[in-house]
């Protein structure tokens, strides 16, 4: 089976046909979703979602950083009173953004690690997005060391890599692989297959040939084939590493449900 490690299936661009999303999914044998959180404003429909497929949608919880805004410590507090309300499998998406805005720069560096701080904590996976800001992100997870995690939809050079992965951390690869001016091939022929899981982002970042339409989690398989194609694999041997990989990561083995609640 295959894991996407990355969607925003709760989002209101699948409103319309949700329901066969997630048949197409089950159908390219994608049977297991992470589901990271963005902030109180789509939580519960997030969860709600995560209740109805409980064997397929797996939720984090965690403050995007592109919703870090002067009302920060509101959010952490609403963010804080769920931690122990039901169970959680990672914290993010959290993290850095200088696409978008720089505004908040110091708030979103106080608020990534404060969520780092809980992910130390609670021993969980932390999903870090980090948009033209890697070498910010790594200054505070020196501050933070020995977490695990993905470096969600990795963008960064060999060397970029190579720190994420020293520091116990996953590269989240996606449909930007596909991208003709892309330059994760060179990456992944440098970091090898080990070190990697496949996301979509959904309903963004739709991998060829369906770039720049809506994206979802059947599309994993092309990502896949990509990756097989790039380090001259099997795909069968794609599908399984990352698929364990992401199953370690969080905690995702039956044997291992005990492990998976909140003390």
């Amino acid at each position: 089976m295959y894991i996407d490690t990355h969607s925003h299936l709760y989002g209101e661009e699948f409103a319309a046909d949700r329901e066969e999303v997630i048949r197409r999914a089950k159908k390219a044998r994608v049977e297991k979703i992470i589901l990271p959180d963005i902030d109180s404003q789509t939580r519960s429909q997030m969860l709600e979602l995560c209740d109805i497929y409980p064997d397929l949608l797996f939720p984090l919880i965690g403050l995007h950083p592109t919703s870090v805004q002067a009302e920060y410590k509101t959010e952490l507090r609403k963010l804080e009173a769920q931690l122990g309300a039901r169970k959680y499998y990672g914290i993010g998406e959290c993290g850095i953004d200088l696409y978008w805005d720089k505004t908040y720069l110091k708030e979103q560096v106080k608020v990534f690690e404060y969520q780092l701080g809980i992910a130390r904590e609670l021993n969980l996976p932390v999903i870090i997005h980090a948009r033209e800001s890697l070498e910010v992100i790594f200054t505070s997870l020196k501050k933070y060391p020995y977490l695990k995690g993905i470096f969600h939809c990795f963008s960064g050079n060999i060397n970029q890599a190579e720190q994420a992965i020293d520091r116990g951390f996953l590269l989240g690869i996606g449909g930007v692989v596909t991208f003709k001016n892309t330059q994760l091939d060179k990456v992944l022929l440098k970091t090898g297959l080990f070190s990697l899981v496949l996301e979509t982002d959904s309903p963004y970042l739709a991998p060829v040939p369906y770039r720049g339409k809506r994206n979802e989690s059947s599309y994993i398989p092309l990502i896949a084939q990509k990756i097989a194609d790039i380090l001259q694999e099997d795909i069968k041997k794609i599908e399984k590493i990352t698929t364990q990989n992401a199953m370690n990561l969080f905690t995702l083995h039956p044997e291992n449900a005990s492990n998976l609640q909140y003390e």
